[in-house]
């Protein structure tokens, strides 16, 4: 599918991402880090990259997705970039500032009770109300991976090659794109997910070598990974691209968040700081190695993110 006419192309309309050492946090971690942090990026999050691949590329003037709020908000402002509209489907459990973000860029929220009626249901429902829409997944949509595929570009031609690249795995969008663009550019880094305890389908599912799901939609802090499972173009990227994938407590993504606050003076997500979580998790894994750790996004409630802080 072509690009819409008279628009930038993706490179052009992202921002790079954001390359940080801290000797204080390598030293804390036992090993030589790189944060390549998206906080940065349109919207602070990395899916602003695959929300305006997606947009741009599709004809349809309406898209319909289902998001805890990233790309959500991101396919808002892609979509007032490109003229067109989008309906996010949201949790009402989902963080106020992405809620409020999705509606500064006019995309319309419909929030539900995931106790009640999943987000693929409702999805459904407003899909067949609005038959000439696209249904956009954040994760499982090969324009998502191919736009997330450009931070992996990014990392293959920093100035330093990393033994391993960490990255946070909830539907698989992100570090399926992370592995296509490493290795579309040469880079012999080795690819490590990191993903909660509370919502490890994918961890499970590596070990059984076959996909298996969450029963409902995980309850972890780290709400940007509160899937039901990996995406179906993703698994197999996954499956053959991934060295491993590092499960992490509740606990550890809190003291991530509060060690790249402290240490890197980072605001970061939850969700963003499970890549430093699986650095705490597995130190044995990656001590003494170049590891450079994917930071997903900043958008944390500010009460979320002071209660974290306090410890």
């Amino acid at each position: 599918m072509a690009e819409t006419s008279n628009h930038p192309p993706l490179g052009d309309a992202i921002r790079p991402t954001t390359f940080i050492e801290s000797a204080r946090l390598s030293r804390r971690l036992g090993v030589e880090l790189t944060i390549a942090s998206e906080t940065f990026q349109h919207t602070g999050s990395f899916k602003f990259r695959a929300a305006y691949n997606l947009a741009s590329r599709v004809p349809q003037r309406l898209i319909l997705t289902a998001s805890s709020g990233n790309f959500g908000q991101a396919l808002a402002l892609a979509c007032h970039l490109l003229d067109k509209q989008c309906l996010v489907v949201m949790p009402t459990a989902s963080a106020k500032v992405k809620i409020d973000a999705v509606q500064e860029w006019k995309g319309q929220v419909d929030l539900i009770d995931v106790a009640r009626i999943s987000r693929a249901s409702r999805l459904g429902e407003l899909a067949a109300l609005h038959p000439d829409a696209y249904v956009a997944s954040p994760y499982d949509d090969l324009l998502v991976i191919a736009g997330n595929a450009t931070l992996g570009e990014e990392i293959a031609r920093a100035r330093r090659t990393f033994d391993a690249v960490v990255a946070p795995v909830g539907g698989g969008g992100l570090i399926a794109g992370l592995i296509q663009g490493l290795h579309a550019n040469g880079s012999p880094s080795k690819v490590y997910g990191a993903e909660p305890l509370l919502a490890n389908d994918a961890a499970r599912s590596l070990r059984a070598g076959q996909l298996l799901t969450n029963t409902v939609e995980p309850q972890t802090i780290a709400d940007g990974v509160r899937t039901v499972s990996v995406g179906h173009h993703n698994w197999p990227i996954l499956r053959g691209g991934l060295a491993g994938i590092v499960e992490v407590t509740e606990q550890q993504i809190e003291e991530a968040v509060r060690l790249l606050f402290t240490l890197a003076n980072l605001k970061v997500e939850p969700t963003g700081a499970l890549g430093v979580a699986a650095l705490l998790a597995a130190p044995d894994v990656f001590r003494e190695k170049t590891v450079c750790c994917v930071v997903s996004g900043g958008n944390v409630d500010p009460d979320v993110f002071r209660r974290i802080l306090a410890g």
